[in-house]
């Protein structure tokens, strides 16, 4: 019977070790699938975050090429708009009021199409500032700070925070 119980004995450890390394082979599969897994997953989310980024890139992109494209179509007309002053300036001098109404409405037209477009007047007045001013002559300021604008000889613009002509002017000395 010692023999009996020894092999009975014997065949339930044998038997505990197959069922222990089954599963362990069973824990090791499903530990490399759960790795599998978080290494799927976490490509995906960076593709997720990189496909995000390029939508972000292209749509800024976007903005600036838009931008250009006004800021072009604005540098083609203030020179009309400089155009239409001059002629206002001579024909009010010669009295012709019909032609300075007609000019003065094709101007007023011209001017809200620009501030549609985001155009705004740079400012002139006050001290002069290189970042959107230009400075054309100097000259004694009567009762002038030095640096203030006297004159301005052409209006400037900006389109947002971007500067499309600066404003030349006349400055005290």
């Amino acid at each position: 019977m010692t023999s009996e119980r020894v092999d009975t004995d014997e065949l339930e450890e044998v038997a505990d070790a197959a069922s222990f390394s089954e599963g362990q082979t069973a824990e090791g599969s499903l530990a490399k699938v759960a790795a599998e897994r978080d290494e799927y997953l976490d490509l995906l989310q960076r593709k997720q975050a990189e496909l995000e980024n390029y939508r972000k890139r292209a749509a800024r992109e976007q903005e600036r090429l838009v931008a250009h494209a006004n800021e072009r179509l604005v540098r083609e007309l203030l020179p009309v708009l400089d155009d239409l002053e001059r002629t206002l300036e001579a024909a009010e001098r010669h009295e012709e009021a019909a032609l300075v109404d007609g000019v003065r409405l094709v101007e007023r037209s011209l001017r809200a199409v620009l501030e549609r477009e985001g155009v705004v007047e740079i400012s002139a007045d006050g001290p002069f500032d290189p970042h959107v001013h230009e400075a054309m002559l100097t000259q004694p300021g009567e009762g002038a700070e030095q640096g203030t604008v006297l004159e301005v000889l052409q209006r400037g613009y900006r389109v947002g925070d971007k500067v499309v002509r600066p404003a030349r002017v006349i400055v005290a000395e």
